[in-house]
């Protein structure tokens, strides 16, 4: 019998062409990354150090480093760096330096021009070099093993061969520009909270201010002081706000508490097993492809002291861990770090009032180079008092007062923690550190908790900051920073219980020398203390356990309202169903949870309508941003309680307006093509955890992208989670206790695709597993003599 074929022979062959065609292209792709990969075996003579350094790795790729002095470690730190994540250290520095368009084109200029202003390149400088020589030769012998590390890749880092560049050598002032890039990260650089929160509370009429603008309530969990009351109903009618004919504005609102920030708490010894303080911290960041954080360990030389924890790449330090004695932990303060000030200029707009007078304008001249394109020029006005940073509601110019602008606001201070062996000393140290300010939680061996504000806090005369106000008279301004014995703190509570989430902490003369720079809503926060007292004992897995807590307690009432409106309309008879048995969790299988969740942000959106359309209509550019994190108290007294003369105009009833909000989200969930029954949480709270430059190279996003998981979680609770955000990564740990922690990090410790430490761990922070803090058995040993 004849077998004839389907296929015609000249097809069969272009497709056999084809495949292998791809399979040379695939061949030679894995040949061109393999010359770029980390060294992980052998011996290197450096010509560099003073004596061998061992760098010990497990099969995480967990880093220990073994040196007979810290310059040495500091060089083997930048090698380690270098190799597994310079790129991302150099994306680092040119963030916070305004460079980024040197390497990646004109898409980043805008980004550009709005950080030149800061000249935070010429700030590390300055303070480099104001700093004590044993600090700066640290830096200096991290950034001669960054390139040292570099030079010995086969290659150099795949990233750059995409973007046809060469990588720039590493200096010590770019250390501390990574720690400028965490200021941008956490605090505002154009000091968005005040801008808004002063045009709200200028434009709009007083009690509809005090109404949809409040400083907390019911949700609040602060350290001292007490949650705030109910918010008293205005007076003045919303419609009052909107004119005739006027479109409604429009704009969706993701979580209000979808903000760069974390959750830590520490139990004190009194309530371990051990006597020891344990400590938890996730700090929560946009997650990428690799992580922002690399795990690292090293013997302190000449001491006990033994460091690991979380390393962040672009400085010799760990940012959060323990060294033996002493273990700690950071959150956002999300307190007040700057004022902007308006500006008096005369009329030819080249000069300002000051105290002494009328004063020219200082105009310093900032070059952006742009690859494939000339240069382009950028002034930037400064003032006595900071740089000209925007314009407020009225069009008057403002300079910023910032601390990150003061020597005081980044240095190498964090290095003396290597060798602190108390909670007290570490406390006592908090005011040197510049970093951008946190919650610095902090227990030790002994059993000692404390919390205080890490970082300069600065001492306020005639303002409190909460308004933007002249300071051209001389009656206000900033008379240095804190002493010691001002600083806000806490030590040793009597209920051996401290937290904190990014929400306000304080109350009284704390919280007015802290001031309020958008504190996030108190729910996560409140839920973090509760677990925390629904136990007496807690051991490392207890911690994680309420780290992993995504009860959707903050949204119960809000299913409840929810529920009660279905049961008064016809034709939603499934999503009643779904929202009576939505589980009470952010379950990534719970599709009642995503249409109550939903639900109150459409709710919002609606119901604030008419003051954003208000707003707009007086500064077209208003945005609700980081003002609106309290918006829940007004939201739920409109819920709940359906204040006529509040109702946005559009809608005939507030059942009317609730029935909307739903509707919208049926729609948007309608948008996704999966049956109903599929429509879950994890479908819309997918991960999308990607490399920078997969978000515009597919090929790139094939291979280093981690994989789409449906992702319990979210926002007002502790396990904090959104698509590209959440929990960089979680510590649990006890000081002198370290083998009993626990460290998730998302991704893994390589940058490298084909890296064995590509991913590793990752899975286990997917799913909650507890995976240990420190180092395991060596896997890889490599010696630099």
């Amino acid at each position: 019998m004849l077998n004839i074929s389907p296929w015609p022979a000249r097809l069969i062959k272009g497709l056999t062409a084809l495949a292998v065609l791809l399979l040379l292209v695939a061949a030679a792709t894995w040949i061109w990354l393999r010359q770029s990969l980390p060294l992980l075996d052998g011996e290197l003579h450096t010509g560099q150090l003073d004596n061998p350094v061992s760098i010990a790795r497990d099969e995480q790729g967990i880093a220990f480093i073994t040196a007979e002095n810290r310059n040495d470690s500091a060089f083997a730190l930048g090698f380690l760096h270098a190799q597994e994540r310079f790129f991302q250290m150099d994306l680092l520095r040119r963030n916070s330096a305004g460079e980024l368009s040197e390497l990646v084109g004109e898409a980043a200029l805008s980004h550009d021009q709005e950080i030149r202003i800061h000249q935070f390149r010429a700030r590390a400088e300055r303070n480099i070099a104001a700093m004590p020589v044993e600090q700066r030769q640290v830096l200096e012998h991290y950034a001669s093993g960054v390139n040292y590390g570099l030079e010995q890749l086969g290659a150099t880092p795949w990233e750059y061969a995409l973007l046809r560049t060469e990588p720039r050598p590493w200096i010590p002032a770019d250390s501390l520009l990574a720690i400028f890039s965490m200021y941008l990260t956490l605090q505002s650089n154009t000091g968005d909270f005040e801008l808004r929160d002063n045009a709200l509370a200028d434009l709009l009429p007083a009690d509809l201010y005090e109404f949809f603008v409040p400083k907390g309530g019911i949700w609040d969990a602060p350290l001292i002081g007490d949650a705030r009351g109910p918010l008293a109903l205005p007076e003045t009618h919303i419609a009052a706000l909107v004119q005739d004919n006027e479109p409604m504005a429009q704009q969706k609102m993701e979580s209000e508490d979808m903000i760069f920030g974390s959750n830590n708490w520490v139990v004190g010894g009194a309530l371990t097993e051990h006597g020891a303080a344990i400590v938890a911290d996730d700090m929560h960041l946009a997650i990428t492809v690799p992580n922002i954080w690399f795990r690292a360990g090293w013997n302190v030389p000449g001491t006990d002291f033994v460091m690991r924890g979380a390393t962040l790449p672009g400085g010799p330090i760990v940012v959060a861990g323990s060294n033996g004695r002493v273990a700690w932990g950071f959150t956002n303060t999300t307190a007040d770090w700057g004022d902007l000030i308006p500006l008096d200029v005369s009329a030819d707009g080249k000069q300002y009032r000051t105290p002494d007078g009328w004063q020219d304008f200082e105009i310093a001249a900032e070059q952006i180079a742009i690859k494939g394109k000339p240069p382009v020029r950028l002034e930037v006005r400064k003032t006595i008092w900071g740089p000209v940073v925007a314009e407020n509601h009225k069009g008057v110019p403002l300079a910023y007062r910032w601390v990150a602008h003061d020597p005081r606001g980044a240095n190498m201070n964090i290095l003396k923690l290597e060798t602190t062996a108390s909670t007290r000393d570490a406390m006592n140290l908090a005011p040197e550190l510049g970093l951008p300010h946190q919650n610095f939680v902090i227990g030790d061996v002994d059993g000692n908790i404390g919390w205080t504000v890490a970082g300069p806090i600065p001492r306020r005369v005639g303002l409190d900051g909460s308004r933007s106000i002249s300071w051209a008279d001389g009656t206000a301004y900033w008379d240095g920073y804190l002493s010691l014995e001002e600083q806000p703190h806490v030590y040793n509570p009597p209920s051996h219980r401290i937290w904190t989430a990014n929400s306000r902490t304080m109350d009284g003369q704390y919280l007015k020398v802290m001031g309020d720079g958008g504190y996030a809503l108190g729910a996560r926060q409140q839920q973090i203390r509760d677990d925390l007292f629904a136990r007496e004992r807690f051991t490392e897995q207890d911690l994680l356990n309420i780290q992993l807590d995504d009860r959707a307690v903050f949204l119960e009432r809000w299913q409840e309202q929810l529920s009660a409106l279905l049961s008064t309309v016809d034709g939603y008879d499934q999503v009643r169903h779904q929202v009576i048995n939505w589980g009470g969790r952010a379950s990534a299988d719970s599709v009642g949870y995503r249409i109550v969740r939903n639900f109150r942000m459409r709710f919002i959106d609606l119901a604030t309508a008419p003051v954003l359309t208000y707003m707009q209509r007086h500064s077209p550019d208003f945005e609700f941003g980081r003002v609106n994190r309290q918006v829940e108290y007004p939201a739920w007294e409109m819920l709940a309680h359906e204040p006529t003369h509040l109702l946005n105009p559009e809608f005939r009833s507030w059942k009317a307006l609730k029935l909307a909000a739903l509707d919208k989200v049926l729609e948007e969930m309608s948008e996704g093509g999966l049956p109903f029954e599929k429509q879950t949480w994890g479908a819309q709270n997918a991960a999308k955890i990607q490399h920078p430059l997969g978000r515009a190279v597919a090929a790139v996003n094939w291979f280093t992208a981690m994989p789409e998981d449906h992702l319990p979680g979210d926002s007002h609770m502790p396990r904090f989670q959104s698509s590209t955000n959440g929990a960089s990564e979680r510590m649990v740990v006890a000081p002198g206790h370290e083998e009993r922690g626990i460290f998730h990090m998302a991704t893994g410790q390589s940058a490298h695709p084909l890296s064995p430490f590509f991913g590793n761990g990752h899975r286990d922070w997917v799913e909650g597993n507890p995976s240990s803090f420190s180092e395991q058995s060596q896997a890889y040993v490599l010696t630099l003599k």
